[in-house]
């Protein structure tokens, strides 16, 4: 079968990091093939309980996009398919994929799952649950799985193994099965390719010291997670494998296949310390009685309020944590307990566990070799595909990318980025671009329901067990049907899932439902699917409202069983009398114009102007100092054959000669006006429009206070130590460094990411170039995430000193006689250390600049607790603002090497082309309405309005009324809370509709 589509995209992977990449090609108008080699997308944060840090359940906020992906007009998914063949060169490559058969029709089946209770074959190992659990011969991979249809296993069905049975094809309705498909294969041209295949857990029983696959109580992390998980084998009960007893003790042993010689991987898998404080933190709020124990190398919490997690986790949440530890041993006791052997650094001890976590590294996918065959790319040492730090997202081939874990281990928002990097990266080899044209769904002709009495259908999410587990749905969905103008109410074990999705399409259409209730989780992560789903229907998108029944209600009540289910009932009949009000509303457009402005010169900010100029738009890049470049200007260590001031260079030079690029140099920003698509900066060199705006401001370097830094000029700082090596050979002997100078503080607690890496950088360069010298790092842990392992271990080798503090400690500094003395505790040691420092290094940390606060107010963006730019989702919107149409990254966005903010700053490139290549935008429904008889234009409206929406214009009698603008207008109400006479409405939430939530909410009161 061949399948040509002009302006393709082959993106090999359907995990979030696919299906990012695919989303954000799709939504310019490219056609994308999505390939996936397991039955479903969703990849590895399916199988997740909950992400980190903000605790969010991993499959809640995934499967909207799932949903989304699959039902893209501009997405080809092939599951169950597999890349075989690439020729040609980029602008033009021939794919061949070969679709392995499931002997199910996709088109037929309806995933309700008959064929499956009907199956005899039972007791198969079920691969999605980690072997914990086991499902029949014909099988759906989970309850959210996309699409959700049913695969049969050929090694196992009796009609495909034996010819014999067939049962699964007499009982189905929709005639799906078909026991004679085969194997197909599908040809297609692409523009470019990207890959993201994902990664494979590292094999624990390597470590046979540890049991694994011999002692029952010992799992991997990912299998706790499927342990942990609502949905699980388990159902979220915190058991143990061997007995099915709740754990007391539960010790989580880190770096399990990683930074481990004996196992061949000497890199850090980046995310397992985090991991590893999640699933503590979860184990103890599922189970109070529960001890969690990490044994840790170096704690590596390096990301966006990580260390705040940690600290949340020991001081808050009593999870005990072992610092410089390394289990050397685990052996059972005749109650299947696990004894633990570990040296504390004074001494060996044995503490007995009900249960042993293997943090399992981070592995290159077990087909990486093959892939590198197929794509002609190249793969490191570490068996990852290769890239440089200058250009992260490229592979050794033109025309192919790389994001998420194929190229090293990296968390979600990590993947995301690189996501939405690569889609940029792609999206400028494809040359015909008058010939693309941004497909939009398809949606059936809106039902007119004016003047129609209301026949409500209410459907009711157990969310597993999130809502199930708590709230009694059975009796939520029978109090339900007693309410007046109900006229369907049905339950589904997630309302999100696919299936779940159509049937409630089938519902509205078999009892012409007209308004829709939705008993879930939050709309701030589902409205917008189920409002898509009701539009598939027929019936306006605003003709629904959720109850959620999850934050609000099991979440917060989950030891309160009957209340909480008396108070989802009280939230769906709210929602019920609300929705019983509703009407339908336009969704007004408004164009847009197709040019970016970048705010702020450096790294980040130049990267992703030239993204956005190879794609053919226009940018503004601003720079308020008279050069770009940024930080990058004062980085001088070498990275893959390059310092950082070279690559500045190199990238200034192409800026400036960038006929699509206009650099506005000593340029300050006074003012923004505008809203997404007509944006307005006023700059001291006068007003700049844009459709869309980026923020790569950058940070500062903390300015030390401490130590004698600016008293003594043997006080230096990293960034200085690097300057001093470029101009002469560093003379001095004793070469101290200290780490988390201004972070890591009970002042600042956040870890800035990048000092221990510049420091093993500037360790090495100085143990190179005076092989006589000593260096002294005194550190709370060594965080050279990821492949920066082997910068830890070169400087190892090289015969750096480490001196590992106390997390609560920092050294000391004396000047006696002339001497810098340096001295603390080494908890290692047992002892106090002391040198006598002839140069003293402070690897100072970063701050967010200090004017960030001003930017902020001027775009109406938010701040974090910390003082960087606050994203819309830490995991799924990294580089988004709340703000329509604002992007961010680099250094703005939280402390990041050079690799990663390049990544951002094409990931911005990327969600600002989304904004930019429409040719409109559609506004808000739910706005404010103004009666002009009663608006006395007092303007208390106009001062309350957070976001300039509403003005003062004059009507067609010159008198002045209020008036909105649905551009700006964010629909929070409260001008309309405002108004004295009572002349503004809010759509969707009028008095009447609010107080009809209000009387039921209260009925039993006032009765």
């Amino acid at each position: 079968m061949t399948d040509n589509e002009p302006n393709s995209v082959l993106v090999v992977g359907g995990g979030i990091a696919g299906i990012q990449a695919a989303l954000d090609l799709a939504e310019v108008g490219v056609k994308v093939y999505l390939v996936e080699e397991d039955p479903s997308i969703g990849g590895k944060m399916a199988q997740l309980d909950k992400t980190f840090p903000t605790n969010d359940y991993s499959i809640c906020i995934l499967a909207p996009k799932m949903v989304d992906c699959y039902g893209h007009p501009n997405i080809n998914v092939l599951t169950h398919s597999k890349v075989i063949g690439l020729e040609g060169d980029k602008g033009d490559f021939k794919v061949k994929v070969l679709r392995k058969a499931t002997y199910i029709d996709q088109e037929k089946c309806m995933g309700r799952g008959d064929c499956i209770e009907k199956c005899p074959v039972k007791g198969v190992l079920d691969y999605w649950e980690l072997g914990l659990s086991t499902r029949k011969a014909i099988y759906i991979p989970f309850p959210q799985a996309v699409p959700k249809t049913a695969v049969i296993d050929p090694e196992t069905c009796l009609y495909l193994t034996q010819g014999k049975c067939g049962i699964c094809a007499k009982v189905c309705e929709y005639d799906a099965i078909n026991f004679d498909m085969e194997d197909e294969e599908i040809e297609f041209e692409v523009n470019s390719v990207i890959l993201c295949p994902g990664f494979d857990e590292c094999n624990a029983s390597m470590k046979t010291e540890y049991g694994y696959e011999f002692f029952k109580n010992v799992v991997s992390s990912r299998e706790f997670e499927r342990i942990l998980s609502t949905a699980g084998p388990y159902e979220g009960q915190l058991l143990r494998p061997s007995d099915k007893k709740a754990p007391n003790r539960i010790a989580f042993l880190q770096c399990v296949g990683s930074r481990d010689d004996k196992v061949g991987n000497t890199y850090c898998s980046s995310v397992c310390c985090m991991h590893a404080l999640k699933a503590a933190m979860i184990a103890k709020n599922r189970l109070n009685k529960v001890e969690p124990h990490i044994f840790f190398m170096d704690v590596r919490t390096v990301g966006k309020e990580f260390e705040d997690y940690r600290i949340r986790a020991e001081q808050e949440e009593g999870v005990v944590i072992h610092r410089g530890t390394r289990v050397a041993s685990i052996d059972e006791d005749d109650d299947e307990n696990l004894i633990v052997h570990y040296s504390d650094g004074e001494r060996l001890v044995e503490e007995t566990f009900d249960l042993v976590v293997l943090s399992v590294g981070v592995c290159p996918t077990t087909s990486a070799g093959e892939i590198s065959k197929v794509f002609g790319v190249e793969l490191n040492k570490d068996g990852f595909c290769s890239t440089s730090v200058w250009d992260p997202l490229s592979t050794s081939r033109d025309g192919i990318y790389v994001c998420g874990t194929f190229s090293a281990p990296k968390d979600i928002p990590a993947s995301v980025a690189e996501a939405s990097g690569t889609a940029s990266k792609a999206l400028s080899t494809v040359t015909e671009r008058e010939k693309v044209s941004i497909l939009r769904k398809d949606y059936p002709s809106e039902k007119d329901v004016q003047g129609e009495k209301p026949r409500i259908g209410v459907f009711v999410c157990h969310c597993g067990r999130n809502i199930g587990g708590v709230v009694n749905v059975k009796k939520v969905v029978q109090a339900t049907k007693e309410l007046p103008d109900v006229i369907s109410v049905s339950d589904f074990l997630y309302a999100c899932s696919q299936d779940a999705l159509e049937l409630m399409k089938e519902k509205i259409e078999e009892h012409r439902l007209n308004r829709i209730v939705i008993a879930s989780c939050s709309p701030r992560t589902h409205e917008l699917l189920f409002q898509n789903c009701i539009r598939e229907a027929g019936l306006n998108q605003y003709l629904l409202e959720m109850a959620n029944i999850r934050d609000q209600c099991s979440w917060v009540h989950m030891n309160e069983k009957r209340k909480a289910t008396a108070k989802a009932n009280d939230l769906v009949k709210m929602a019920v009398a609300k929705v019983r009000l509703v009407e339908p509303l336009t969704t007004p457009t408004f164009p847009i114009g197709h040019s970016v402005t970048v705010i702020g010169g450096g790294l980040a900010g130049m990267t992703s102007a030239l993204e956005i100029a190879s794609n053919g738009y226009e940018v503004d890049l601003i720079e308020r100092s008279d050069r770009l470049g940024g930080h990058l200007n004062r980085v001088l260590f070498k990275q893959d054959g390059k310092t950082g001031r070279e690559a500045a260079d190199e990238m200034i030079s192409r800026v400036m000669s960038n006929d699509r690029v206009t650099v506005h140099l000593e340029t300050e920003i006074e003012e923004v006006a505008g809203f997404v698509g007509n944006f307005v900066l006023n700059t001291n060199g006068g007003p700049i429009k844009a459709g869309a705006i980026i923020v790569a401001t950058g940070a500062e370097e903390y300015q030390p206070q401490e130590y004698f830094y600016g008293e003594d000029d043997r006080v230096v700082t990293q960034l200085e130590l690097a300057e001093m090596m470029a101009e002469k050979p560093l003379e001095a002997k004793n070469v101290v460094m200290i780490q988390c100078v201004g972070s890591r503080t009970e002042d600042n607690p956040m870890c800035s990411c990048i000092c221990c890496t510049t420091a093993m950088n500037n360790a090495i360069n100085v143990m190179r170039s005076n092989p006589g010298s000593n260096v002294f790092v005194f550190c709370k842990d060594i965080r050279t995430y990821g492949l920066r392992e082997d910068l830890y271990r070169e400087a190892c080798e090289l015969g750096v000193k480490f001196i590992r503090m106390p997390d609560a400690e920092m050294p000391e500094v004396k000047m006696e006689d002339g001497r810098l003395l340096v001295s603390a505790n080494d908890f290692i040691l047992g002892d106090e250390v002391v040198v006598n420092a002839d140069l003293l290094v402070l690897s100072t940390g970063i701050r967010p600049r200090e004017d960030s606060s001003k930017l902020a107010r001027m775009l109406k963006i938010h701040l974090s607790k910390d003082g960087f730019f606050q994203e819309a989702h830490m995991k799924l919107r990294p580089v988004e603002f709340s703000t329509e149409g604002i992007y961010m990254a680099g250094l703005a966005h939280w402390p990041k090497l050079a690799n990663e903010s390049i990544a951002q700053g094409a990931a911005v490139a990327s969600k600002a082309m989304t904004i930019i290549a429409k040719s409109e935008l559609e506004g808000m429904a739910p706005v404010p309405v103004i009666d002009e008889l009663k608006c006395r234009a007092c303007g208390i409206c106009q001062e309350v309005c957070a976001f300039s929406a509403v003005d003062m214009k004059e009507d067609s009698t010159g008198a002045l009324k209020a008036s909105v603008n649905p551009a700006l207008c964010k629909g929070c109400g409260s001008c309309g809370a405002a108004c004295p006479v009572g002349a503004i409405v809010l759509m969707h939430y009028t008095d009447s509709q609010l107080l009809a939530e209000a009387c039921v909410a209260l009925k039993e009161v006032m009765e």
